[in-house]
């Protein structure tokens, strides 16, 4: 009889380690639906979802919330001939050849100055930023123009496309795209 109890409380005592998860991996963040209501928010989001500090991930759930599935996004530069070369890819393939980068080396994109035009439902965002590893950094590594084309369903802003070109010796940022109050 006492080993028949010992059994039954042994069975319960790991059903009820069995239930639990050892490990505790924190849930990811939830998507914030309100952010895609104004020009301006989405655009910070924007900023926000790709920034972070080295060894922290981002939340790439958000990320993706702010492009329609067929959005594209294009980044444009020289290649290693000079030749002027673009890359097509959808959110998704920006997060698989970006996200371990973007984490193990640390990236804070912040935006220097923005110049919003707008007809009707659709809108074309110039949006110049500036690159650090850190929030401790003084002089960004990189710095270059966003070209972001949205569009409102009646609900919410989308991100169709996101195209962009950092700046170079050859291709400075004009003044009109540096610091300014939005």
């Amino acid at each position: 009889m006492k080993h028949g109890c010992f059994f039954l409380l042994a069975y319960f005592c790991l059903l009820s380690l069995y239930g639990q998860n050892v490990s505790q991996t924190p849930p990811p963040p939830a998507i914030d639906s309100t952010i895609v209501f104004t020009i301006d928010s989405t655009i910070k989001e924007l900023y926000n979802s790709i920034s972070g500090e080295k060894d922290v991930p981002r939340n790439w759930k958000q990320f993706k919330f702010l492009f329609r599935k067929d959005a594209k996004l294009i980044p444009s530069g020289k290649d290693k001939n000079g030749k002027w070369k673009t890359l097509y890819m959808s959110p998704d393939d920006y997060i698989k050849s970006s996200k371990d980068w973007l984490v193990s080396n640390g990236f804070i994109e912040r935006e220097i100055k923005r110049k919003v035009e707008r007809f009707g439902n659709i809108a074309q965002v110039f949006s110049s930023y500036e690159c650090y590893h850190n929030n401790e950094e003084e002089r960004p590594f990189m710095r270059g123009v966003n070209s972001i084309q949205l569009l409102n369903d009646g609900q919410r802003w989308w991100i169709i496309n996101l195209f962009w070109t950092h700046e170079t010796s050859e291709t400075p940022i004009p003044d009109k795209y540096l610091r300014a109050t939005f």
